[in-house]
């Protein structure tokens, strides 16, 4: 997987070195001044490729993202939660949709990505191939993984390309409701019952390396980092980021009486920061490849959920048509 990264990178510098000199000049003085880059503009193709892999992946995550929630609407123990629970799944909808239009700005169509997605080509985040065994998953969820998506996209908030940038400003309000529903969830669990309580630290000891995983490879195997931070695509390193993730939710943990599932989790006076144990990356590159306990299962039940609504879009598309048409007469 590494070599093939690297050919990635160097497919990248091709790429560049065949645009014209005098333009690549011009852009690259205008993402050095923060600017944004609007569809408009002239970039190069890798830069357009970067985001649309970017973008559509983060798309294909924020939909494939509702399925272990839905499974749980039904099931949730009150009224209240199953109403905040739909509104946390439309609102993740509502992210796709964002996201998908922000890809398409870019000359590529939402079909295009969803064909790319359905056979393969494209990913999402591999969090979202473990499966929801208890309630407690949705607390989880919402406090470890979304806690993990917004340290990711608060800095996309000044990523170089406009509409992706102005996506992000209303998905990380949100996000941040999804994390304190999430650890609200786990608050009511640790502070209930002795079968509660262990419900939430079974739910925390199953969630907790997942999540940190969700930042993507150490820097030094993450060739393509070092390209996107550079055209401010991304704005800090994976490792960065995992590491104020990490410092942040421990003391929340402890706040919960509940306990990490890491043993060599410390704190490190010298460096300021928790030090933690060993990732298992195999586990991560394997969920990457496909090998995730639900994988298929939600890749089937998207696959199902596009051609049952094949329809819905035909109609929409008709409709569009037979008004284009009596508006022109």
């Amino acid at each position: 997987m590494y070599t093939t990264e690297l050919q990635k990178v160097s497919a990248l510098d091709n790429s560049l070195s065949a645009d014209p000199p005098e333009l690549v000049a011009a852009f690259e003085a205008r993402v050095a001044a923060d600017a944004f880059i609007e569809p408009k503009d002239w970039m190069p193709q890798a830069y357009r490729r970067t985001l649309v892999r970017q973008i559509s992946q983060h798309a294909h995550s924020e939909i494939v993202g509702t399925l272990p929630e839905g499974n749980w609407i039904t099931r949730a123990p009150s009224l209240r939660r199953k109403a905040v629970l739909l509104a946390k799944v439309q609102d993740e909808c509502g992210h796709g949709l964002y996201l998908y239009c922000a890809a398409e700005t870019l000359g590529t169509s939402r079909e295009q990505m969803i064909e790319a997605l359905h056979s393969g080509k494209a990913k999402y985040s591999t969090i979202f191939n473990y499966p929801t065994l208890t309630w407690a998953d949705m607390g989880a969820i919402g406090w470890l993984v979304d806690g993990a998506a917004i340290m990711n996209q608060v800095p996309l908030q000044r990523t170089s390309y406009g509409p992706y940038a102005r996506a992000m400003v209303r998905i990380c309000k949100e996000e941040s409701f999804h994390q304190r529903q999430g650890y609200e969830i786990m608050m009511t669990l640790a502070n209930g019952s002795a079968a509660q309580k262990r419900m939430a630290q079974d739910a925390l000891n199953r969630w907790w390396w997942p999540s940190i995983m969700m930042f993507g490879p150490p820097d030094d195997n993450s060739p393509n980092s070092a390209q996107s931070m550079r055209w401010r695509i991304k704005r800090e390193s994976n490792d960065d980021l995992r590491q104020r993730f990490i410092d942040v939710t421990v003391p929340q943990a402890l706040a919960l009486g509940l306990t990490l599932p890491d043993p060599e989790l410390k704190w490190n006076e010298a460096r300021d920061h928790y030090d933690y144990g060993p990732i298992d990356w195999e586990e991560f590159y394997a969920v990457v490849r496909g090998e995730g306990q639900v994988a298929k299962e939600r890749m089937s039940a998207r696959v199902k959920a596009w051609e049952d609504g094949a329809w819905v879009r035909e109609a929409a598309a008709a409709h569009a048509v037979k008004k284009a048409k009596r508006n022109a007469a």
